[in-house]
């Protein structure tokens, strides 16, 4: 008996160590492929050809009833949040693949700079993983197709996660998005909207800008 059991503690701890080492591995390929689908995003964005396409896409969107025309993953705008070092390409959805390559523009929601709410969301253990320190008062850059803008943070407020992020605007507005609290063990019970407006003089084609890297 007592070996027996001893075998069976050796069993149980091999079925542990494999299905750890298991679950290392998955959550290390999902990691590499987000890094190689966001270096992709980049590369794509800083293609003046793609930048025309993104652009094209928009127009066609902007004069039907849906925005099915932009493609899901694709490279739609660029975000920077000097505070916190944040500079990523905002990919189009918000499933799975989008979000583990970087921050997703919701689809039907307005992109950056267009009248109406945009809404860009971002895991809370990834690129949004220090939202929780931009304040009111801070500074946002997007440029999206022929939109470059510098916005001003107006609110942060936290809400219950069922919450809709999307809610209508008359005026180019932007909400930042993600899980709540940021560092928490488990699924977390609410939400984080990081709320931004427009700096008029911002709206002009050909701004210069410095990066939160160059910063």
């Amino acid at each position: 008996m007592p070996r027996l059991r001893l075998n069976l503690r050796r069993a149980a701890g091999f079925v542990l160590f494999t299905a750890g080492g298991f679950m290392l591995s998955f959550a290390g390929a999902r990691y590499v492929t987000g890094m190689y689908r966001a270096d992709q995003a980049r590369r794509a964005w800083e293609e003046e050809d793609a930048r025309v396409q993104v652009a094209l896409a928009r127009s066609t969107a902007e004069h039907s009833m849906r925005r099915g025309t932009v493609v899901q993953g694709a490279a739609v705008a660029r975000l920077i949040v000097p505070r916190i070092g944040l500079d990523e390409i905002v990919l189009e959805g918000v499933g799975a693949e989008e979000l583990n390559a970087g921050p997703g523009h919701l689809p039907g929601s307005a992109f950056p700079g267009e009248r109406g709410n945009s809404v860009i969301s971002a895991h809370r253990d990834r690129h949004f993983d220090r939202m929780d320190e931009v304040q009111v008062g801070d500074t946002i850059l997007t440029e999206s197709g022929q939109y470059q803008n510098a916005w001003v943070v107006i609110a942060k407020r936290v809400v219950d996660k069922s919450a809709p992020a999307l809610f209508n605007t008359k005026d180019a507005t932007l909400t930042l998005t993600t899980c709540w609290p940021i560092r928490y063990l488990g699924t977390a019970p609410e939400r984080l909207l990081v709320t931004a407006r427009p700096i008029p003089t911002s709206k002009t084609l050909g701004l210069r800008w410095r990066t939160a890297r160059e910063s």
